[in-house]
């Protein structure tokens, strides 16, 4: 699908977007009282991205400190993987990121998810460090970075 509609989130979103989160990550997921606490914190923003029917379908949320920027999830429906609602909401955190006044973008992302992992990488982000064991699961994690 093309054309998603972006637009910030808010508390009202927290279910809607726990569920996204649930549904795209199953067990690692954070769970839904971890996505409405992001929702509530004052560094923290989140943008939504919704399908022709209004539905949300994906969310970014990410944390801003000066000049950086770390990314906390990106997640999408598993319906609607693969059609462009991941790249869409990326691109508009490192806009809205440049438009700030951010330098630096980070993330986190686990090594074996070799699709997630192109994607950022598609969108200027860099592997500088791995943290091993990082995930539940024992997945390493691999920091990525996106100088804007």
């Amino acid at each position: 699908m093309t054309g998603w509609r972006l637009r910030p989130a808010a508390k009202a979103d927290a279910e809607a977007l726990a569920a996204i989160e649930a549904a795209a990550f199953g067990p690692a997921s954070w769970g839904g009282r971890a996505v409405a606490d992001g929702l509530l914190e004052r560094l923290v923003s989140a943008i939504v991205a919704e399908d022709a029917a209004g539905a949300a379908r994906g969310f970014l949320m990410w944390r801003s400190a000066g000049d950086e920027a770390e990314i906390l999830t990106l997640a999408v429906a598993p319906a609607v993987q693969r059609q462009g609602c991941a790249r869409a909401l990326l691109g508009a955190l490192l806009a809205a990121a440049r438009g700030a006044g951010v330098r630096s973008v980070f993330l986190e992302v686990d090594a074996g998810k070799k699709g997630a992992i192109a994607l950022y990488a598609g969108a200027g982000f860099s592997p500088v460090s791995r943290r091993r064991r990082y995930y539940k699961s024992g997945a390493d994690a691999l920091v990525m970075r996106a100088d804007l």
